[in-house]
C-alpha cells in the first residue's frame, strides 16, 4: 500500500484528493493535510464581501467529507519537506504542526511515496505596509472571514451615505506585483451595485487601481476577445464597462503604503501619488508559503525545490532569457518536481517559468506588471492532471500519464453582480490558451473561436448556477464525478 498525501486543500487540493480518493482510495492510503477545517469556495467570497450571501453558503467541513472517499484528513499546517528522508528514516517525509483544536501546536512527521504541494499561496499583505484587514487600513475578500469584515465595513459606508455624506471608494490591486485582479474587478462591480440598490450610488466617487498595463490585462498579456461578430480589445471591453458605471481607473499604478484614509502609489513613470479613500479593498500580492526543504544529512536544499518567491519548482524552463524569447513551450506540462518523480505541485503553489503580461519598471526601479493567474479553472485542471498521473503510476507507469499545460488550456472568468436569479449582470470572457500561443495564432496568440466575451443576465445565471454547481461537487454528493471541473 503506497501513501499519497496532499498538502493544501484548495481547489487544487481538494480535486486530486477527491479523485484520488475515488480511484486509489480502497486500495492505497490519500492524506490531506490542511490548515483549515473547512473547504471555500472563493470565487463567492466577492458575494460575502457586499452581504449577499453569508460565510456558511461558501464553506462546509472537510473531514465529512474525505470520508466518503477514504481520504484521511490531517488539519494541521506543513513546515518542512524531506525528499530524502533522514535520521533512522529511509522513506521521505513531511513535518507538520496541527492547528487541529484537539492537538493544538503538536508536531508531527507524515511519510509519504508520493506529495502533492497544493498549499496555495501566502497573502503577503506585509509586502505593502498598511495593507490589509489585518493590522492596515484596507479590506480583503480572499477568505471568508475577511468578506465579512469588509461588508461589515461597507454597511457601515453605506449607512453614512444614507446620512447625506459623500465617499470615495477604491478597488483594486495593492503591490506592483499582484495578480488576481479578477476578484478585484469583480468586487468592483458588486459595490456598484450594492450603492444602486441602497440608493446612494450618486454619493459615491469609485476609483479602480491596478498594476496593469491597460485595463483588462489581467495578468495575461492583455487579450482580444469575440463579441457580436467582431474582434474587440480587452481594453475597449473593460473601460466600456468602467465608462457605463462612473467609474475612475488607475492604472500602471504600484500601491507602495497605506495610511488611515489615504494610498501612496507609484506610477509607472516613476512619479509618487496620493490617493484618499473612505472604504477600500485591495488584493495583496502572493508568495509562497514559508515551506523548507532538506536533505537526509539535514542540508538545507529550499533553493532546490523551490524558487525565491516560494513557489515549488516544476518542469518548466527556469533558465533566465528575454521575455520576448519566452513561449508556451517553457510552461510546466506535468507539474513534477525535478530530481523526485514523487513530488508534484499544483495550483498556486508551483512557480511559474515567466510572466505572462511584459514585466515593467518605473525609473525608480518598482516593478509594476500583474504576475501570471493561476486560479480556478487551471488550478482544477491540473490537480485533475496530476491525480491521474499518480494513480497510473501507482499502477506501474514510469511517468507522468497525463499533461495540463496552460499554453493548452482555456479558461473563463465570469464578474457578476448580485447573487438575485432574475436581477444584475455578469462579465463573461472565455480564453484559450491561458499562455498566448503565437506559432498557432499568429494574430492574436489566442484561438478566437474560443475567445470571447459578453455582458448581461446570461452570464449571471451562469456564475449563479456555477456556485451551486461546484459546491454540489465539492461535497462530494451523488455524480459529482460527471460533473465538469
Amino acid at each position: 500500500m503506497a501513501r499519497i498525501v496532499i498538502l493544501g486543500a484548495g481547489i487544487s487540493g481538494h480535486t486530486a484528493a477527491r479523485y484520488l480518493g475515488k480511484w486509489v482510495g480502497k486500495t492505497h492510503e490519500v492524506v490531506v493535510v490542511s490548515p483549515n477545517a473547512t473547504w471555500n469556495w472563493i470565487p463567492s467570497n466577492v458575494w460575502v464581501g457586499v452581504g449577499e450571501m453569508t460565510e456558511k453558503q461558501v464553506t462546509f467541513p472537510l473531514e465529512p467529507v474525505y470520508k466518503k472517499v477514504n481520504v484521511k484528513f490531517h488539519q494541521a499546517r506543513a513546515l518542512s519537506i524531506h525528499p530524502q528522508g533522514g535520521d533512522a528514516s529511509v522513506q521521505p517525509y513531511v513535518t507538520v504542526e496541527y492547528t487541529d483544536p484537539r492537538r493544538p501546536g503538536e508536531t508531527a512527521r507524515i511519510t509519504y511515496d508520493y506529495l502533492i504541494n497544493a498549499t496555495g499561496p501566502k497573502l503577503n499583505f506585509s509586502a505593502t505596509p498598511g495593507l490589509g484587514p489585518d493590522g492596515g487600513y484596507t479590506t480583503s475578500v480572499c477568505t471568508p472571514g475577511h468578506a465579512l469584515e469588509a461588508n461589515q465595513q461597507l454597511q457601515a459606508t453605506i449607512a453614512a451615505m444614507q446620512r447625506g455624506e459623500q465617499k470615495t471608494f477604491v478597488v483594486g490591486t495593492g503591490h506592483g506585483m499582484c495578480t488576481c485582479q479578477g476578484a478585484a474587478f469583480e468586487y468592483i462591480y458588486n459595490v456598484d451595485h450594492s450603492l444602486r440598490e441602497a440608493g446612494v450610488r450618486d454619493k459615491a466617487r469609485m476609483v479602480w487601481i491596478s498594476n496593469e498595463y491597460e485595463l483588462g490585462d489581467f495578468g495575461m498579456g492583455g487579450v482580444h476577445i469575440r463579441r457580436g461578430g467582431y474582434i474587440t480589445n480587452g481594453k475597449v471591453f473593460a473601460e466600456s464597462m468602467m465608462v457605463e458605471r462612473g467609474m475612475e481607473w488607475i492604472v500602471r499604478a504600484a500601491v507602495k503604503r497605506v495610511e488611515p484614509g489615504k494610498l501612496h502609489y507609484e506610477t509607472l513613470d516613476g512619479q509618487e501619488h496620493e490617493l484618499a479613500f473612505d472604504f477600500a479593498m485591495l488584493i495583496p500580492p502572493f508568495a509562497g508559503q514559508p515551506l523548507t526543504a532538506f536533505a537526509k544529512d539535514g542540508t538545507d536544499i529550499t533553493k532546490d525545490l523551490f524558487a525565491p518567491n516560494g513557489f515549488m519548482k516544476v518542469d518548466a524552463d527556469y533558465n533566465p532569457k528575454p521575455y520576448e524569447e519566452w513561449s508556451k513551450a517553457d510552461w510546466p506540462r506535468t507539474y513534477q518536481t525535478p530530481g523526485y518523480r514523487n513530488i508534484f505541485a499544483i495550483g498556486i503553489a508551483f512557480a511559474p517559468p515567466h510572466a505572462i503580461s511584459k514585466p515593467m519598471q518605473s525609473p525608480n526601479g518598482t516593478s509594476i506588471s500583474p504576475t501570471p493567474p493561476r486560479t480556478g479553472m487551471p488550478s482544477a485542471a491540473i490537480g485533475k492532471a496530476v491525480a491521474e498521473s499518480i494513480r497510473d503510476m501507482l499502477d506501474g507507469a514510469p511517468e507522468p500519464t497525463h499533461t495540463a499545460s496552460m499554453g493548452e488550456m482555456g479558461a473563463a472568468c465570469v464578474a457578476s453582480t448580485g447573487s438575485h436569479i432574475l436581477k444584475g449582470s455578469a462579465a463573461t470572457m472565455t480564453v484559450f490558451p491561458v499562455v498566448p500561443d503565437y506559432e498557432a495564432y499568429p494574430d492574436y496568440g489566442r484561438d478566437m473561436d474560443l475567445t470571447f466575451g459578453e455582458i448581461g443576465l446570461a452570464g449571471h445565471w451562469m456564475k449563479y448556477i456555477l456556485h451551486h454547481v461546484f459546491l454540489y461537487q465539492a461535497k462530494l454528493r451523488p455524480f459529482w464525478s460527471v460533473l465538469p471541473d
